[in-house]
């Protein structure tokens, strides 16, 4: 029996230890990730809303432009730094860092399409105040959409930049996904797996691999600005990413593409996997869907290609600016 309680306390005052460890070198690496300071606070404007506040900026004068970034690990407003400079010449150029990434709050909730849903309305409704054009990346094409959807009167002309496949937005979290979120969110080792993925390697190699048409075209402060993304806010950082991995944001969208009557324009690059699939979805189940293609780039033509991606806005998409 004493030999038995004796494994019992050794067992546990092993695994006392090595949780200090893992909880140490979980604050090492969020703090080290940090040192650079690239997502700088330049202004004191947070939106104050219901789950957290949510940090903007505001810049020019104009009729109102939204900029959304996409939710890969370390994204935030930042991904627009290259082009709204000169959007804000002709416009009042809001752009925002999505609850849970960035210099916004990051709770230890399950994110869904409908939280952001709600918060991007929100913050038309209550920041910007009139209807609005919206310039969204990636996977936040399929918040614009639904808020769109649900309240039209804040929305003008939308612009989706790679949006995720329809057929992907079908996909809802089964068993797996519900186990893989759990031990995502696991306090301490669940951390410690989420800097496994977010590690500075692993932002690179997400640059390289599926970011960048051309490799050496990656900017390195743009680089730092995703790993710093995606450790701000600590052991909190990871709700995102578990509730994107385990499909928690994935919501059918195909009926509100189908209904919406607003200028609907869609931004490919020109490698992008599946992107003349993804864009022939969304035509099929809108015609008035208007599509360009920036070549050179891939996943963000308005970093990569900045240059390119802004002749086409004034080029083919006149309506927008």
């Amino acid at each position: 029996m004493n030999k038995h309680k004796h494994k019992i306390i050794t067992f546990a005052a092993l695994m006392t230890a090595a949780t200090a460890v893992v909880h140490f070198t979980n604050r090492t690496i969020a703090a080290a990730a940090q040192l650079k300071q690239v997502l700088r606070i330049s202004n004191d404007k947070f939106f104050e809303w219901r789950f957290g506040n949510i940090y903007y900026t505001k810049k020019g004068t104009g009729s109102p432009v939204l900029l959304i970034h996409d939710t890969l690990p370390g994204a935030s407003g930042y991904e627009w730094n290259k082009i709204e400079n000169e959007l804000a010449s002709e416009h009042t150029v809001y752009t925002i860092d999505l609850l849970g990434c960035g210099r916004s709050d990051k709770p230890g909730i399950t994110y869904t399409n409908f939280v952001y849903v709600q918060m991007i309305c929100d913050f038309i409704r209550k920041v910007i105040g009139e209807k609005t054009d919206v310039i969204a990346s990636g996977f936040s094409g399929s918040f614009v959409t639904m808020a769109c959807h649900n309240e039209k009167e804040l929305f003008n002309k939308i612009m989706l930049v790679n949006p995720p496949s329809l057929t992907r937005l079908k996909q809802l979290p089964s068993q797996r996904c519900q186990l893989l979120k759990l031990a995502l969110e696991v306090p301490i080792f669940g951390t410690l797996i989420y800097h496994m993925v977010v590690s500075k390697e692993n932002v690179k190699n997400l640059f390289i691999e599926k970011m960048y048409y051309n490799p050496f075209h990656v900017n390195t402060e743009m680089e730092d600005a995703y790993y710093e993304g995606a450790h701000k806010g600590g052991c909190y950082a990871k709700f995102l990413y578990s509730s994107m991995a385990s499909r928690y944001l994935n919501i059918n969208i195909s009926h509100a593409i189908k209904s919406l009557d607003n200028s609907i324009y869609i931004v490919e690059g020109e490698t992008e996997p599946n992107g003349n699939t993804i864009t022939d979805e969304y035509c099929s189940a809108n015609p008035a869907i208007e599509a360009v293609t920036i070549h050179g780039s891939k996943h963000v033509p308005h970093i990569e290609q900045p240059e390119s991606f802004m002749e086409q806005l004034k080029d083919s998409l006149p309506m927008i600016l």
